[in-house]
């Protein structure tokens, strides 16, 4: 037919921009955040997040966002909320420019058994809205429920149970798409419709396709310490994620952990830390500039904080204490900060053997010189070797 009518009828592919998928883990340890209330409290972090959201949110309107919280005994969702949430909760408050968040009761409720119902304003863009609603709903109802005998218990924060929903959840948006054409639209009409259409309990009914050209990435906001203690599963964790190919970024807020900066390195994501009041002032620049473009714009820019120095020290799997040197099983690779009491190692059980090791200097053998053979009397020299040949008897 081309030729007849001198028509192209070639399949045209579609150019347009694919999907993203930003997952954003926020630690929520009260213990750090009320060390950090005077340069920066968790009310003005949690409002220059909900701009960056709607930043990311705004590039492409089939891009997508999912937000964890990782507080000091668990790891919850705050958006999208879980279907089986039946507590109520309210939130109010601006995010625009950066501003405070107020996070007290105002009297509306969170929905039951479904989606958070945000209530209707003309003054904002009701995907915003939405998204803005239904996080401090579910924070102000995250920090309601903890009680004081939690956070004695702990000082750490659930990191590694947070990083596990968050590749679970990636893995099942990666699998299916609600939309056939992979471009899920806000339903304005439907109070309890998702922005970017997250689903965290999809319906049997619905139809899903494989999804192509997702890229995701997790955005990790961190304000604890050492995590020596989940050392195991934030290794497991970073494995999947450059198994999948999933940038992990890290912003540092407070503290020091080499693993999250090991996690950042390894993955090809970014890392950096906000150590002193001025840097932490400037939050919102730093996650609209570094952190904004999704993998396919940091092909074309200057990655920040690439290449600097990565402290890559492990920690030991029977103490839980960040070594330079230690004792690796050579069955599992399990490592260990001393000699083991009975020669077994405490991961596979295979037992070891040190052969006296620091009972005595070890032995560095000399070099050996190479010494010339000298020519002999009378010896007959062969063309081209450089020694003697010695004479027949």
């Amino acid at each position: 037919m081309n030729v007849v009518d001198a028509t192209d009828r070639t399949e045209k592919q579609d150019e347009a921009e694919a999907p993203s998928l930003l997952t954003i883990i926020l630690d929520t340890n009260p213990h750090a955040w009320n060390l950090l209330a005077d340069t920066l409290p968790l009310s003005k972090a949690v409002a220059n997040l909900l701009v960056f959201i709607n930043a990311h949110l705004a590039i492409n309107h089939a891009n997508r966002v999912a937000v964890l919280a990782s507080h000091s005994e668990r790891a919850e969702w705050l958006y999208p909320t879980p279907a089986h949430s039946q507590e109520n909760g309210a939130a109010k408050g601006s995010h625009q420019d950066g501003e405070d968040v107020d996070m007290g009761e105002e009297g509306s409720s969170a929905g039951q058994g479904g989606p958070v119902q945000s209530p209707d304003d003309a003054n904002k863009y009701r995907p915003f809205a939405h998204v803005e609603h239904a996080i401090l709903t579910n924070l102000r109802r995250l920090m309601s429920t903890t009680t004081p005998e939690s956070l004695s218990s702990t000082p750490a924060t659930m990191i590694a149970g947070a990083l596990t929903l968050a590749l679970s959840y990636i893995s099942k948006q990666s699998q299916s798409q609600p939309a056939a054409n992979m471009t899920s639209q806000f339903n304005y009409s439907d109070p309890t419709s998702v922005a970017g259409g997250n689903e965290l309990n999809p319906s049997d009914s619905s139809k899903h396709h494989a999804a192509l050209g997702l890229s995701s990435r997790i955005l990790i906001l961190s304000v604890s310490g050492d995590l020596a203690n989940q050392y195991i599963p934030i290794m497991n964790a970073i494995f999947a994620c450059q198994r999948l190919d999933i940038p992990l970024d890290i912003l540092k807020l407070a503290g020091d952990t080499v693993f999250l900066q090991q996690a950042a390195d390894a993955s090809g994501g970014i890392y950096m830390a906000l150590d002193d009041a001025q840097a932490r002032a400037g939050l919102l620049q730093y996650l609209m500039f570094a952190y904004l473009p999704d993998q396919g714009a940091r092909e074309h820019l200057i990655v920040p904080g690439e290449g600097e120095g990565v402290d890559f020290r492990a920690a030991c799997f029977c103490h839980r204490r960040i070594v330079d040197i230690g004792y690796v099983c050579s069955i599992c690779l399990s490592i260990f900060c001393e000699p083991l009491a009975d020669g077994t190692c405490l991961t596979c059980g295979s037992h070891l053997k040190l052969s006296g090791y620091g009972q005595r200097p070890a032995v560095v053998p000399k070099k050996k010189k190479k010494k010339k053979r000298a020519l002999e009397a009378g010896g007959m020299e062969t063309p081209g070797s450089e020694g003697g040949t010695p004479a027949p008897a």
